[in-house]
């Protein structure tokens, strides 16, 4: 694995410039810009974590210009860049599905609330006010106004399908929206295993889940007999924060790709590594040794 970003960038333009966009036909004059070189200047700019336009102009031309023979100014590229909605969404579509882990088939199910303003006034005059509302976060114990995002996400925490609700909503009625709606456009494959939390606890969701062709799991409530015990270990030892993967101790030895730093020296030091298998098989967690 190379750090270049430079390669990193040929090697995506060229494949969403083979599978994503389509040939050009008919007449009329060729933009200056490709739209496949659009959407790669578009994910450089996420890649660089740079969130205002103008700056990010300016740095694509000190840092990128080598790579691209017209780079336009910051209206044109607004101008562009939402008129690529659909082409964005595409090529995020296209991406996902050749990463190793869309073809895994143990999916992660959970909600989160996303807090839009804390002032009445602020909820009367969001451009969100038709649709967000008032909901309690157990997890902070709070108030907040806004919405709920719910996230069906990849073992490695690569989003699959999401969506955006209200708080007032039932968590069990919008995931079970959303699962099926994966499975019906065929993000979701039948017999894959969805593990949730405990706040999709009851005979009838399962029963709901298990009509789709999935197997859903979730940590065992306090009140009920012991069926697959407590995965938060689980949940926690699979979907990682990017600062959590790079640490040495939580993977197998091996930092995360950086983008601007070099990479480590390699040491003949040995590690020894432990195997768990959890879930019957399903899953497997590693502990490195000293």
């Amino acid at each position: 694995m190379t750090n270049d970003l430079d390669a990193l960038l040929t090697a995506l333009y060229v494949e969403i410039d083979d599978h994503v966009v389509p040939p050009r036909v008919g007449r009329g004059r060729r933009p200056r810009l490709t739209d496949a070189e659009l959407v790669t200047l578009a994910v450089a700019q996420v890649l660089l974590g740079v969130d205002n336009e103008h700056r990010w102009m300016r740095v694509a031309h000190g840092r990128l210009g080598h790579l691209f023979r017209y780079l336009p100014k910051q209206p044109d590229y607004n101008k562009r860049l939402r008129a690529a909605a659909p082409l964005l969404a595409e090529a995020i579509s296209h991406l996902a599905r050749v990463s190793p882990s869309w073809c895994d088939s143990l999916r992660l199910l959970d909600a989160t609330p996303l807090p839009c303003g804390a002032s009445r006034e602020t909820a009367r005059r969001s451009d969100i006010a038709g649709s967000g509302g008032y909901g309690f976060c157990a997890s902070h114990s709070r108030y907040y106004w806004g919405l709920k995002l719910y996230l069906l996400t990849a073992p490695d925490g690569m989003p699959i399908t999401w969506c955006l609700a209200d708080p007032k909503l039932g968590e069990r009625e919008v995931c079970l929206d959303l699962l099926t709606i994966a499975v019906e456009t065929g993000v979701l494959a039948p017999g894959s295993t969805v593990l949730a939390d405990k706040g999709l606890a009851g005979r009838e969701i399962e029963a709901q889940v298990a009509a789709l062709g999935l197997r859903m799991l979730r940590p065992d409530r306090r009140d009920e007999r012991t069926r697959h015990g407590n995965l938060g270990g689980v949940r926690a030892a699979r979907v990682r924060t990017p600062r959590q993967r790079s640490r040495p101790h939580r993977t197998l030895g091996q930092a995360a790709c950086s983008l601007t730093t070099t990479p480590r020296r390699a040491t003949t030091e040995i590690h020894k590594i432990q195997r768990r298998d959890r879930l019957g098989g399903l899953v497997h967690e590693y502990q490195q040794v000293a």
